[in-house]
């Protein structure tokens, strides 16, 4: 990858810049305490996280709908815990969450300095599969949005990354070509797949130290992008 062939720099926002674990653990704090469910939250969280981040794979794959995963995420935890709510209960819960989650906006270190960074040299965008009402409010409550000069949701275009066409869409929006973007994600499958099947060059954010070829260029923390762009 030469940087000065790059142009545009296409981020994704939940666990890539944006500390969706850290943030969600302090949203269920107050939704537990809010709705009187006494379940030690760290057991919640450690048992939450692995279901939610499969639930959003099926999300992904259109095997689940919205409200499905909102539901179901929860449910499913509960279960682990021999804790069993009704529909309509669950559906508060997660209506609750949502409302709670762009509250904490803890980013994770050295997002903001890169950021910086980038923005003197590059046109930054996001691209993101979660929810347009509370993506756009993260971006603003954690004070990054002005450095992004677009932001392309799933639900604004229709289908969720991989698809080709959120990306295609992106591009388009962004004013860019796919040989001069590059797209920076944590997820292999959605951001670094999806990305090079339209022909962008990519950069795996692999915070979970997974196993992928060697040909995918790769980073740990988010200051090593200064190595690469």
């Amino acid at each position: 990858m030469h940087p000065n062939s790059i142009t545009d720099v296409f981020f994704d926002l939940d666990h890539t810049l944006w500390d969706f674990d850290k943030n969600s653990m302090l949203a269920f704090k107050r939704v537990f305490s809010k709705h009187d469910i006494r379940l030690d939250i760290n057991s919640f969280i450690q048992v939450y996280e692995p279901i939610n981040l499969e639930y959003w794979k099926k999300y992904r794959e259109e095997k689940v709908s919205k409200p499905e995963l909102r539901r179901g995420r929860l449910m499913d935890t509960f279960s682990r815990f021999d804790l069993k709510y009704d529909i309509h209960f669950l559906d508060q819960l997660a209506e609750s969450y949502i409302d709670e989650l762009p509250l904490d906006n803890h980013l994770f270190t050295g997002a903001k300095s890169i950021l910086e960074y980038l923005t003197h040299k590059y046109t930054l965008h996001i691209i993101t599969n979660g929810f347009d009402e509370v993506q756009h409010l993260k971006l603003v409550n954690s004070g990054i949005n002005d450095h992004f000069t677009t932001i392309t949701t799933s639900e604004e275009i229709g289908v969720k990354k991989p698809n080709p066409r959120i990306f295609h869409a992106a591009l388009t929006k962004a004013n860019s070509d796919a040989s001069r973007s590059i797209m920076i994600g944590d997820s292999f499958e959605a951001d670094i797949l999806g990305a090079e099947s339209v022909g962008m060059k990519t950069l795996f954010y692999n915070i979970r130290n997974d196993n992928v070829p060697e040909k995918y260029a790769e980073i740990g923390n988010l200051n090593d992008i200064r190595n690469h762009l």
